[in-house]
């Protein structure tokens, strides 16, 4: 399909040429406010697979500061996204440094989110279709329901978009990922300040 090999691979590094161009006055702002209350490093780096279960690192924001019990132990997520880190995730700033990942090639503006590498051997095979296309900034399970749903519904959610791509679908996506973040819906579960971790089907 021509959108799929051609127009949408072009479209996704214009994009985010001109977006990283359009939001570098808010990307320093960003750096600065976080290297002056949570301290460095200013950006979070994790290695998730892509296209084909192909490991890359992916680029965001850092929320969470790094405090410690007195034993020494990082407090929990919730403890620990506070303060301007809570503010940037809860406007999705955080991910706009993955605009690199989309211009190296890495990733798209819509598909699958790219999750840990831990999660690799728990899939079952109809959902490692999900690597079947380039991850996303956003996507179909991001636009409904993003955090506040179960993975069994984000998996399906994620497969519907592998199956149904398109220049069309994309656009609704990208849309109303708009809608999302204006609205600031979804960033959380219903039990965390993140989503819980995938744990397989035993």
């Amino acid at each position: 399909m021509i959108y799929k090999k051609l127009f949408k691979p072009l479209f996704d590094r214009v994009l985010a040429l001109i977006l990283l161009l359009l939001f570098s006055p808010v990307l320093l702002l960003c750096a600065w406010l976080i290297k002056k209350h949570l301290g460095s490093p200013v950006l979070f780096r994790q290695e998730r697979p892509g296209k084909g279960g192909e490991i890359f690192k992916i680029f965001k924001f850092r929320t969470m500061s790094d405090a410690r019990d007195a034993e020494g132990n990082l407090l929990s997520d919730e403890e620990r996204l506070a303060g301007i880190g809570k503010r940037i995730r809860s406007l999705s700033l955080d991910e706009l440094p993955q605009l690199l990942n989309v211009l190296r090639g890495e990733m798209s503006f819509v598909g699958p989110r790219p999750l840990l590498v831990e999660y690799l051997p728990l899939y079952s095979q109809e959902e490692a279709r999900r690597h079947d296309v380039l991850p996303g900034i956003t996507g179909w399970a991001q636009v409904n329901g993003r955090n506040a749903i179960s993975w069994e519904e984000k998996f399906a959610l994620d497969l519907y978009y592998v199956e149904h791509q398109s220049f069309w679908l994309d656009m609704k996506i990208l849309y109303l990922t708009a809608q999302k973040v204006f609205k600031r819906e979804g960033i959380s579960s219903t039990t965390s300040a993140t989503m819980e971790k995938f744990k397989g089907h035993a």
